[in-house]
């Protein structure tokens, strides 16, 4: 099946001069998904006249933001777009509260369910990818 960990989505992007806001919201998403990141998945083997069938598919995304906080996502996410402008994501987000450069994680919680030979069961796997994102604060001034 070669399952693998999500290509994580998010905004602010990573990468050097992109800066999020404290405050506003930051979106996550799964980037791209395939069968191998997202599923499901089904596959089967046999041998002497057995058949064994699998499928996969995640059923939860935990997203660490590295500031103390995790969110749990059950979807892929919705992509942002500049057309949203600073609404909250509608199903994956998160707000910061504080300035600086955190390491967000995303564990991908894969559920496998195989059946044959009169047997079934679950097999749970995770994998994880992480991405980097730097949050600055925004000073206005006024006369």
């Amino acid at each position: 099946m070669r399952l693998k960990a999500i290509t994580p989505g998010i905004v602010p992007e990573s990468g050097a001069g992109s800066i999020g806001i404290i405050g506003m919201p930051t979106w996550m998403w799964v980037e791209n998904p395939t069968e191998n990141t997202w599923g499901p998945i089904t596959r089967s083997a046999s041998a002497g006249g057995y058949t064994v069938v699998a499928v996969a598919k995640v059923n939860k995304i935990a997203w660490n933001m590295g500031d103390g906080f995790q969110v749990v996502c059950t979807s892929k996410g919705t992509p942002y777009a500049d057309s949203y402008g600073k609404r909250s994501s509608p199903d994956c987000g998160h707000t910061y509260t504080r300035q600086g450069r955190y390491t967000v994680s995303a564990t991908s919680y894969w559920r496998v369910t195989w059946s044959g030979i009169g047997q079934s069961g679950v097999i749970p796997l995770d994998f994880t990818r992480s991405t980097n994102i730097t949050m600055g604060e925004a000073q206005v001034l006024s006369q």
